[in-house]
């Protein structure tokens, strides 16, 4: 990490205002500033933790934390571009550090190649925000947790072969987000076309102060569908959310994702999940046609560029404080090539 002197305009160096130009202009010098005294740890270096470690520290945070106590494996060096050739074996957040700091010697990029589980709870309360790739449902769970409580901004995310999703619980979360200005009108003016255009044109902005309130992933992944205001809504939500309980379970039982070494199994695992799933949750197995046990194998590079800009955009707002966030998932179809964000959780 470069140390720099605070000697340029509101406080930062004249290295960062010309380093962050772009993203001053574009959101605003404050919100950079927020940005640059933010600490983020983010777990799993597979794909989609490469994306996100990108996204992060090209944005200017103060520093990243790389937490990963696996080995770099032949599947990592399909989507995970911050590994060099000849990694195989090393630890994947070390392998990642040189690259990951080469893109930005502003930030103070570390590697861990300790477990998550092995954490203690005051671990987590030293950073602003928290993000996870690559962990069990459970340990989601307990994490989202200690982060609510502490009021730290909590993220997750994951990548299944051309499905992908995340999903943030940000606690009670203020922002500002820039509105047009709605030109008045003097009294006795004509009301026509070309004043209601006036009053639509108007270059004017202004920041308005927002709040929102954010659900814990274990209250949105357990939602009871049994009610007859649920079932209405089960028409609108997206088939993603019961495909992401199958897989956060395939993990759970089996200690790891779907594998294409092990197709023929890990699909008849699959529908059998499904089935023990959705019938838990009470809906219907139709949900989820047998063919999407296709789509959900490895990790696909694109998918993992999509999620994780998505998922970066998302941290990068809520640390900022600036501009709405989107509450509480975002599911990626890279079949469909295409993203929604869906709000689930308690009624």
């Amino acid at each position: 990490m470069v140390e720099k002197e605070e000697g340029g305009p509101g406080g930062i160096s004249e290295e960062e205002a010309a380093q962050y130009d772009r993203q001053i202009r574009l959101w605003g010098l404050e919100a950079q500033k927020r940005l640059r005294a933010s600490r983020v740890l983010l777990v799993g270096m597979k794909g989609l933790g490469a994306e996100v470690a990108k996204n992060l520290i090209l944005a200017g945070v103060k520093g990243l934390t790389m937490l990963d106590h696996q080995q770099v494996s032949q599947e990592d060096t399909r989507a995970q571009f911050l590994i060099p050739v000849g990694s195989l074996g090393r630890n994947r957040a070390e392998a990642s550090l040189e690259r990951a700091q080469n893109l930005n010697p502003m930030v103070d990029v570390k590697a861990d190649p300790e477990s998550v589980e092995s954490k203690p709870e005051e671990f987590f309360t030293q950073f602003d925000a928290v993000c996870l790739t690559c962990c069990s449902r459970d340990v989601m769970v307990k994490i989202d947790q200690i982060c609510h409580k502490n009021s730290v901004k909590f993220f997750t995310g994951d990548v299944f072969g051309y499905h992908g999703y995340m999903f943030a619980d940000l606690g009670e979360h203020e922002f500002v987000e820039e509105k047009t200005k709605v030109a008045k009108v003097s009294p006795g003016v004509e009301d026509g076309p070309d004043t209601k255009k006036a009053k639509l044109d108007s270059s004017e902005t202004t920041m308005v102060k927002k709040r929102v309130v954010f659900c814990q992933l274990k209250e949105a992944l357990a939602v009871d569908w049994s009610g007859e205001k649920a079932k209405a809504a089960l028409k609108r939500t997206a088939p993603d959310y019961f495909l992401l309980q199958v897989l956060l379970k395939f993990r759970t039982d089996n200690g790891r994702d779907p594998s294409p070494q092990n197709y023929a199994e890990d699909s008849k695992l699959l529908l059998q999940i499904r089935r023990d799933v959705l019938e838990a949750l009470g809906v219907s197995a139709d949900l989820l046609p047998d063919e999407f046990i296709s789509y959900c194998f490895s990790e696909m590079a694109p998918v993992c560029a999509v999620v994780g800009g998505v998922l970066g955009q998302e941290v990068v707002k809520a640390l900022s404080q600036r501009d709405p966030p989107h509450n509480n998932f975002f599911f990626f179809d890279g079949i469909k090539g295409n993203g929604i964000v869906e709000c689930l959780g308690p009624s």
